[in-house]
Formats: structure tokens, sequence, C-alpha cells
């Protein structure tokens, strides 16, 4: 399990967690993995999820893509967590640094999770530093792009199902990236 370095509740009773470890190990309803279009996971946290999910997730992968096309920014797919110890994996794709529209990709990557997490009818969901691995996305502001979309996502569903979100990240840069914005999102607001 990872530890949580903040903890922050709404005041619609959902808690927000930044934590530090390994989102593989994470019990947890869904899991999202930073994906690429055609669920692909070959490198980042994509291929650790592969590796640690099993096969079952490779071959639920391309079904997904064999169905429904390539993946867009608004709706992740879905698979089954299968060796890890979720029950699903969401499979978001973010940007491309130097793509164009970047941020609101990212917002449309993590909204989409989070509506998709509460269509499974999942009350936790973690997420890793969606774009900030070999996408380029400058830490920092993912990290904000985080903060006000979750926020966001809660001032629309105070009534969501998703209790919790984590966001899970193993080292120290991103973890500090995503502190400060933390940080500076709710700064003025009771933390527990």
């Amino acid at each position: 399990m990872a530890e949580t370095q903040k903890h922050y509740q709404f005041t619609s009773g959902q808690i927000l967690e930044i934590c530090q470890g390994d989102i593989t190990r994470e019990v947890t309803n869904a899991i999202v993995n930073a994906a690429n279009s055609h669920l692909m996971h070959e490198g980042g946290v994509a291929a650790a999820i592969a590796r640690w999910g099993g096969e079952v997730i490779d071959r639920e992968s391309r079904e997904w893509v064999r169905l429904n096309g390539p993946v867009a920014h608004t709706k992740p797919a879905v698979t089954s967590g299968g060796n890890l110890p979720c029950k699903f994996v969401i499979h978001a794709v973010g940007p491309v640094w130097g793509e164009g529209d970047e941020d609101r990709k990212l917002k449309e990557a993590i909204l989409g999770s989070l509506k998709t997490a509460e269509g499974l009818n999942v009350n936790s969901i973690t997420f890793p530093a969606i774009s900030t691995g070999i996408y380029g996305f400058p830490k920092d502001r993912a990290a904000e792009i985080f903060m006000h979309s979750i926020r966001d996502y809660f001032m629309e569903f105070p009534m969501s199902i998703i209790c919790s979100v984590k966001i899970v990240l193993m080292d120290d840069i991103t973890l500090h990236a995503f502190i400060t914005a933390f940080q500076n999102e709710f700064r003025s607001e009771k933390k527990i």
C-alpha cells in the first residue's frame, strides 16, 4: 500500500489522497492506466500494470480496441484488473506534450476516468500522474489540472458514489509537484 502524504475531505464527504508508492499494489476498486490510444502497454505505468495484471489485461485491451477502435481522451477503455488487487483498470489516454490543447485533453482524461468509475459503480479510484512520463507533460502543470479537475468533479457531482480518490506517485519529483499543487488548491480550507 502507498503511503499517504496529503489528505483532504470535500464538504460532500469524498476523500482525496496524494500518496507515494506503487499503483500496481493498491487495493482499490479501480486503477487508472496512463494508456495510449491503441492500448499497447509498452512502457511506464502501462507496462507495469500489464506485467503485474497478467495476460488477461493485454487480451481484453486488444479486444476492446478491436470492437471500439482507438481510445479517445474523453472516453477511457475498461478491462478487468487481472491479477492486480483491483476489480477494474480504466485505461485513460492523456495528451502528448506538444500536440496542442494539452490542458483540455488532460482534464478530459481525468474527468472521463471519474465518470467511467461512476458508471462502473465503484467507490474508490486510484490515478497515476497521467502524461507526465514519456508523454512529457510538465509535472507541476499536470498536478494543478488534476487538483482543479477533481475538485470540479465533486462540486458538480456532490452525491457521487466515489468515496475515495488517490493519486499514487512513485518518484520524489512528481510527488513534490503534486503536493505543491495540492497545498495551493486547498490552502485556505480545512484539511484532515
